[in-house]
């Protein structure tokens, strides 16, 4: 028992060494005690499930490509060094992954890139939107015109409650620089289209998956019970703990859709954006 419990402490100790190391302004809190949150290999309200556990029941093609989003990452073609730096810096606000150990960390940046890169769209955009490529550019010159003109710094150097009131401007549709740009591309339709190239990324990671619940493929194995919400025989039970976003941030403010008077519609460029 004592060579267990000094594991244990010495445990401890280590993940208390590590979270000392990290930026205490970007981790969730306990509002129980109001102590930061270590990241962890799996967040979320599901734990000790894994859908790759049961890749075994999908057809070749399926595990393929789930498997292929966590062991292919593209390489950046698309953006220019400091584009890249720029759009990780905005994505890490956008859907911070603060509460996942580096280890799990969901690469958004890459797959977003790489959209841009081959041209993908559904087949149409805005007549008064350049091409997402184009768009992407000018809006990350316009992110950074407003982190000058609020904070006189670029977006990159600000602290996360500083990039949050930048990134919020966009949300309400009200830039306060960058007016020559923002001429160019429509600053809702940037927005969404932002965040919805993120939010896609992320949910169609096998993580994501794993933090949600989500049971994966039904194919060809099929669903079993349609009713009621109950899991299937391969999923868990949920379980849910209390935390609460940074008190630095404005990850827990919100408003509502169009409160702010803007009725340009909340769709991208190109399709599903």
């Amino acid at each position: 028992m004592a060579i267990r419990e000094e594991k244990r402490t010495a445990k401890q100790q280590a993940a208390s060494s590590e979270l000392a190391k990290l930026d205490k302004n970007r981790l969730p809190i306990d509002p129980t005690t109001g102590e930061a949150l270590a990241p962890r290999a799996q967040p979320g309200y599901y734990p000790g499930y894994h859908v790759l556990d049961n890749q075994n029941f999908w057809d070749e093609a399926t595990r393929k490509v789930v498997v292929g989003r966590m062991e292919n990452i593209p390489p950046i073609r698309c953006f220019t060094l400091s584009e890249e730096q720029l759009m990780n810096a905005i994505i890490e606000r956008v859907l911070p992954q603060d509460d996942r150990d580096e280890a799990h960390k969901i690469p958004i940046v890459p797959f977003i890139d790489e959209r841009l890169y081959v041209g993908r769209i559904d087949g149409y955009r805005y007549d008064h939107m350049p091409p997402d490529e184009d768009a992407y550019r000018l809006g990350l010159q316009g992110i950074d015109a407003i982190a000058q003109h609020l904070h006189k710094r670029p977006f990159i150097e600000l602290e996360p409650l500083g990039q949050d009131q930048v990134l919020l401007t966009l949300q309400t549709g009200q830039p306060p620089a960058g007016d020559d740009i923002w001429q160019h591309v429509s600053v809702t339709h940037f927005w969404a289209m932002l965040l919805q190239d993120a939010v896609k990324v992320y949910y169609a990671h096998p993580y994501a998956w794993d933090e949600i619940g989500y049971g994966g493929p039904a194919y060809p194995r099929g669903y079993m019970r349609l009713e009621k919400g109950r899991p299937e025989p391969w999923e868990v039970d949920e379980k849910r703990y209390e935390w609460a976003p940074p008190p630095t941030t404005l990850s827990g403010e919100a408003s509502r859709e169009g409160e702010h008077g803007h009725n340009e519609p909340r769709h991208g460029s190109s399709g599903t954006h």
